[in-house]
């Protein structure tokens, strides 16, 4: 008896003496280890790698960059069951050990000591936490002593849920995505709180192996991990019996969701993340949540988008069919429809054209396999237009069968009719040859609205807005004719509409520029001149007012002067700009006179939503620039003006660094204004035969708008087609041409098949752009009353005769009434022989006029 009890003492004395030297050796190894663990502290101000947002104006999601996809969530936003999920499978025990669960520990040690295997982890959540943030992955002994003693200092600085939180937040769950909000979007497009069990389940169990266990890569592995998570949740009572057979027995619904984006807008996002890497660089940009809103509306940036694209497949429709992509069997023996959906799985998608393979054709009809599984039908009224596509300028027959123009085994592109009635009507289309680009901004601020930079992202990359230089060709003649009023002209100037035929020596050549179409009036009105596109006036007027005046005239809106040409043919547009110089150029007539810079940010918020950066355009303002020049800029002035004066400005009271310097006098944008009405709605009396449209005309029946206007330009050969337009608050750009400059945009023949209303003859501005530009304006206008065009100051009506532009007496069909900077106006009555209401009729090159234009301005 004596001897047990001595050699219990002793084993006293030896476990009593082990443990002290155990605690010893802790404590010496933690302070050891001490100076190499991180402030945990810092734990409490985290920035969580977050990418960078992209929204609209009105807050929809264009866009996000990041290599990290996470959407950061607070404790209280995540549904209970999905705690109980995580806390079941990864730490049990989470809210009462004190970082490291020596329960835990316990359990591993004895399964791997009975079966030589590492098969249950010991690491609780803060562990995993400490790692994620502090350490590497690395399975080292002095890793794990680390991790364990970073564990402890985590749970003495931050409560249960913010540890919680972190963890949730942080884990990689694959596919990028970062986080449980992140995987929720990543794995099922939803919300956490749009969740069912069996989805909570399958993110719950990826943290352990995420891309083995992926639902996505591999739905077995990941099914039989559900299962053991939603066993975990039963044992532990987190969910009843009932609930764990639904979700037990529920299918893999996991797909791989993009970000999802509520705009689209590719071309503006790509511009945006290059303004804010240069602004911020890289890591900050990309990693620190940032949310960028942007100066475009999603209902105005829609509008554009389907107005490009439709107007863009119309041109490609009505040149004819090109063929099919490719053939998906070429002898007798036709593929399943697997197989036939394993063939279109890698063919791309540009929306509204879908990849499909037609499966039979019959007489006037065709079906289809599209990419997505779903059997359709083309109808004969979704075939007739596919003549065959011969060359820009030619087309073929109009098709009388199916047979004609589709085969079985055909791969090809579809869409949906415009405008069909569900069960959607399809149509045979292709991916457009020609290229597009639309803009819009607005006049008194130059903030972008809208902007479209070709067909499809996707597809090319190129942003023909603000990177593709093309011909202006007549969209230059507005400011032409700006400076001629600038010099003295009027609109009722008259300027000879006949032939030109001018040598020049340099060339050896004669230069014979002609009117399109090759129709001459003679002497000729100057609002006639520019609404009917006459080039032969603009080369006259462009000599009357001299070549260096025009160049440094048009510098003032902005364009490059080291890139106009020192020529006349700058008087047709030979010079290159791009869509995005242009519509703010047209946006100094719309707004009365001033530039405005374009912008397209409108604030930067970081992951907080506090605000970092916020734009401060310098604004055009006619009320404004009234009040500064006359002193009473004060902010009691300004809240004693009332309507539409005060409605003008942004921002009261207003300074005159905050106002856009004014380039040209507000009677010169007036008239301008209202000649390129002209160029909408024409002129004349048509009951006297005396009528006559401007080249816009096609506009004035589709807006029914008083206060829009705007000029078309087509270049030589058709290569450049443009329509720039405006109303008082938005200036808008279309084009469309081809990316290979060798290219014509050509002619196409009328298709019988497609009855009267089609487009047919030479491609122009006026049929191959404005489509475009009138469908985004019917629905940016929508809505929005019409603003009459305020008569300035210094600006007189008086009648004039028709013929000559002189004053008249009479008031019938042979007058108008004409606007005219007070002092241009006629002075004598068109029955005077001796008058001349001319600005000048020399066809030579004036020296004089190229001094006099900077003091007349």
């Amino acid at each position: 008896m004596g001897t047990i009890v001595k050699w219990i003492k002793r084993l006293s004395v030896f476990l009593l003496v082990s443990g002290l030297l155990g605690v010893g050796s802790i404590i010496a190894l933690y302070f050891y280890i001490k100076p190499e663990l991180p402030d945990v502290t810092s734990l409490k101000t985290i920035q969580l790698q977050t990418p960078m947002k992209v929204f609209s104006q009105d807050g929809k999601l264009i866009s996000q960059f990041g290599e990290k996809r996470r959407i950061p969530i607070a404790i209280d936003d995540v549904p209970p069951l999905m705690i109980n999920a995580f806390l079941a499978t990864e730490d049990n025990r989470f809210y009462t050990h004190p970082g490291i669960d020596p329960i835990g520990i316990v359990r591993a040690a004895t399964v791997m000591i009975m079966t030589g295997e590492r098969k249950q982890g010991a690491s609780t959540i803060t562990q995993q936490v400490a790692r994620n943030f502090f350490l590497t992955r690395e399975k080292t002994f002095i890793r794990k002593i680390k991790e364990i003693f970073l564990a402890w200092h985590i749970e003495q600085n931050l409560s249960k849920d913010e540890i919680l939180t972190l963890y949730l937040n942080k884990i990689p769950l694959g596919y990028r995505s970062f986080g449980i909000g992140a995987a929720a979007q990543v794995y099922y497009g939803k919300t956490l709180d749009q969740l069912t069990l069996a989805q909570m389940a399958i993110i719950a169990g990826l943290p352990k192996a995420p891309s083995a266990l992926n639902p996505i890569r591999s739905p077995k592995r990941a099914k039989a991990r559900r299962h053991i998570v939603l066993l975990r949740m039963l044992d532990e009572n987190y969910i009843s019996q009932a609930q764990f057979e639904d979700a037990n027995n529920a299918p893999i619904t996991a797909k791989y969701h993009g970000a999802k984006i509520d705009l689209s807008a590719p071309y503006l996002a790509e511009m945006v993340r290059i303004e804010v890497i240069n602004r911020y660089g890289e890591d900050k940009a990309y990693g620190q949540g940032l949310n960028v809103y942007t100066t475009v509306h999603s209902d105005r940036q829609t509008a554009a988008t389907t107005a490009l694209i439709n107007n863009l497949l119309n041109y490609d429709l009505r040149h004819g069919y090109r063929g099919p992509l490719g053939q998906a069997w070429t002898n007798d023996e036709v593929l399943s429809n697997k197989e036939l959906l394993l063939l279109l799985k890698d063919k791309p998608s540009y929306k509204p054209l879908q990849p499909a393979v037609i499966t039979a054709v019959t007489e006037q009809t065709a079906d289809a396999l599209l990419a997505n599984g779903e059997q359709v039908t083309v109808s004969w009224d979704g075939l007739k237009w596919a003549r065959p596509f011969i060359s820009d300028k030619k087309q073929g027959p109009a098709p009388q069968t199916a047979a004609e123009i589709v085969n079985a085994g055909d791969i090809v592109m579809l869409r949906p009719i415009p405008a069909a009635t569900k069960p959607a009507q399809w149509m045979l289309g292709q991916i457009p040859d020609a290229s597009s680009a639309f803009i819009a901004i607005n006049t008194n601020d130059g903030a972008i609205e809208a902007l479209v930079g070709g067909f499809n992202y996707q597809h090319s990359q190129f942003n023909r807005v603000t990177q593709a230089e093309r011909q202006i060709g007549s969209n230059i003649k507005p400011f032409v004719y700006s400076a001629g009023l600038a010099q003295g002209a009027t609109l009722a100037t008259l300027i000879n509409d006949a032939p030109i035929n001018q040598w020049d020596e340099r060339a050896g050549t004669a230069w014979r520029p002609k009117n399109s179409p090759p129709t001459y009036n003679g002497p000729t009105r100057l609002r006639l001149g520019l609404a009917q596109s006459k080039n032969v006036m603009s080369v006259r007027l462009f000599r009357q007012v001299g070549l260096n005046n025009v160049i440094n005239y048009m510098t003032r809106f902005g364009f490059d002067k080291a890139k106009l040409p020192r020529d006349e043919s700058l008087a047709l547009g030979s010079a290159s700009m791009t869509p995005l110089e242009v519509a703010v150029a047209f946006a100094t007539f719309a707004n009365g006179g001033f530039k405005v810079e374009s912008y397209f940010i409108d604030r930067i918020e970081d992951a907080k939503g506090e605000l970092i950066y916020q734009a401060t355009p310098k604004q055009a303002c006619l009320a404004c620039e009234k009040q500064i020049a006359l002193g009473t800029d004060t902010l009691e002035h300004w809240l004693s003006i009332e309507g539409d004066a005060l409605a003008q400005c942004a921002i009261a009271p207003y300074s005159s660094q905050q106002l856009a310097p004014r380039i040209i006098t507000e009677q010169n944008a007036f008239l301008m204004r209202d000649v390129m009405a002209s160029v909408i709605w024409g002129g004349g009396d048509w009951r006297h035969n005396t009528g006559w449209n401007g080249t816009g005309w096609r506009a004035a029946a589709a807006l029914k708008r008083h206060d829009i206007g705007g000029k078309t330009g087509t270049t030589n050969e058709a290569k450049d087609a443009w329509f720039s337009g405006f109303n008082p608050d938005l200036s808008a750009t279309s084009w469309i041409g081809f990316d290979d400059h060798r290219r014509q945009l050509g002619r196409v023949t009328h298709n019988i098949n497609l009855g009267k209303h089609q487009i047919s003859g030479g491609e122009a501005g006026a049929k191959t752009a404005q489509p475009a530009w009138i469908e985004f304006m019917k629905q940016a206008l929508e809505g929005i009353p019409q603003r009459p065009n305020v008569l300035p100051e210094n600006i007189v009506q008086v009648r004039i005769d028709r013929e000559s532009g002189l004053l008249t007496h009479k008031s019938d069909y042979t007058s108008r009434f004409e606007y005219f900077i007070t002092g241009t106006e006629p002075t004598v009555y068109v029955n005077n022989q001796d008058a001349d209401s001319s600005f000048d009729q020399l066809d030579e090159y004036s020296e004089e006029a190229d001094e006099s234009l900077d003091d007349l301005f």
